[in-house]
């Protein structure tokens, strides 16, 4: 993603400020549960009367939208429905459906599918409310107040955008991806149903669970920032008091059903953990913030046009491998939570263990274990990876460990050979690199 805000606040000393710092920001309300999309027309109507429905393509001519419009008709509110709703979102093709919007002069913007879908969702609601152009609010907190209110209702487990305060999009004038970051873009109401992920392909489930497993790792990974009393907070405050617990039961909830819902997509257990997991996940991040493996993966999807959660995933052990070295303790406490190993176990053999670990599971779920098996020459493009993932400096600056050119371009190098080992001698500790 590419980033244009002014870094990141300073790092605190030790764990104490965790426990002295939390953080929250959340949708005026949050539902879970089997069949909740249901109340969608009623939660729509209780904010206004005219409803825009911002919807993936292959909703359009389903029962499940037909259903949800007729409901919202019977309770005297008027719709429109967008979903011409691009792969990548070109900034050109989302201002376009913002202006179809703003025309029609809705109450409530109501977003249904996944993450592609919630963050047009999100940017349609800002470029009907505030004047474009578009580029006038990359970066963080450029918002300039409230856009018109979001219903934000997933159909996939991964990307956490019903509860985030981002979006990204595509501009050509951009080597990568773009993102929009302000606690403006939250949803007012987050609506999880697990039923409304029961069809969605394995490759779908696979990509977007192993994204929701990044999101809550890094999350629990990202640095501990000190922050006093700034009465102006990042959007992204790193780890603290309050995403710790979130992460981790995200990630223990995903390590063992994310295989069970790929070996059975019937598994309504799994499927309503996997949804679950999701929500909190991006409960996490969405204050935490992530780091390393978002921002490797920008350049690499821009270069090889793969799924999101394919790269975040495929380069998750790699970036672990590091903070084993440089974090043993969290990255044992993550183990633990996972099942694989005990407390009071030595911190740096479970830390190795969990690295293996999550290794282990990116590999069950089919995900290749390099970059070069990708699509292109990204061995050439090596030098231009390094630095367009430097230049994703909120990413960057809330990783766990000191990340610069030596670190980022060794991690880049292993991931591109598939071969962890080779970090172990690449990256010294960050007091020695400092």
């Amino acid at each position: 993603m590419d980033e244009v805000d002014g870094g990141t606040p300073p790092r605190s000393e030790g764990e104490d400020r965790v426990s002295a710092f939390g953080m929250l920001r959340l949708p005026r309300e949050v539902r879970f549960g089997a069949g909740v999309h249901r109340a969608v027309p009623a939660i729509a109507a209780q904010i206004g009367h005219r409803a825009a429905f911002v919807v993936d393509p292959f909703l359009v001519d389903t029962p499940v939208l037909r259903d949800l419009l007729d409901e919202a008709a019977g309770l005297g509110v008027e719709t429109t429905v967008v979903s011409d709703v691009p792969a990548e979102l070109p900034v050109e093709a989302v201002a376009a459906s913002a202006e179809r919007v703003r025309a029609f002069a809705p109450e409530v913007i109501v977003g249904i599918g996944g993450g592609s879908a919630l963050d047009a969702a999100k940017l349609i609601a800002l470029l009907a409310t505030h004047d474009g152009p578009a580029d006038a609010y990359y970066g963080e907190n450029r918002v300039p107040g409230p856009v018109i209110p979001l219903v934000a209702v997933p159909t996939t487990a991964g990307t956490g955008s019903e509860v985030t305060p981002v979006a990204v999009v595509s501009d050509s004038t951009r080597e990568v991806k773009v993102g929009i970051s302000s606690p403006h873009l939250i949803p007012t109401v987050a609506v999880v149903d697990p039923e409304l992920s029961m069809g969605a392909p394995a490759s779908v489930t696979a990509y977007a669970g192993i994204d929701a497993f990044v999101h809550a790792v890094e999350s629990f990974t990202a640095a501990s920032l000190t922050h006093g009393d700034d009465a102006v907070l990042p959007v992204f405050v790193g780890r603290n008091a309050l995403t710790d617990g979130i992460s981790l039961e995200a990630a223990r909830l995903i390590f063992h059903a994310l295989p069970r819902v790929l070996a059975d997509p019937g598994d309504r257990a799994a499927r309503e953990d996997m949804a679950r997991a999701s929500l909190l996940a991006g409960i996490a991040f969405g204050s935490a913030g992530t780091h390393l493996s978002h921002a490797i993966q920008y350049p690499v999807g821009a270069l090889t046009h793969t799924p999101h959660g394919l790269g975040t995933g495929l380069l998750l052990p790699y970036v672990l491998a590091v903070c084993a070295v440089e974090e043993p303790e969290r990255l044992a406490q993550l183990g633990v939570a996972l099942g694989v190993g005990a407390a009071g176990d030595y911190p740096a053999a479970v830390a190795q263990a969990t690295v293996d670990a999550v290794a282990d599971l990116c590999a069950r779920i089919g995900l290749p274990t390099a970059l070069s098996d990708l699509d292109g020459d990204l061995v050439a493009e090596r030098d231009r990876i390094v630095r367009l993932a430097l230049e994703a400096r909120r990413l960057v600056g809330i990783a766990p460990f000191f990340a610069d050119e030596r670190s980022v371009g060794a991690i880049v190098d292993a991931a591109l050979a598939g071969d962890r080992s080779l970090l172990v001698s690449r990256i010294p500790r960050s007091e020695e690199s400092a």
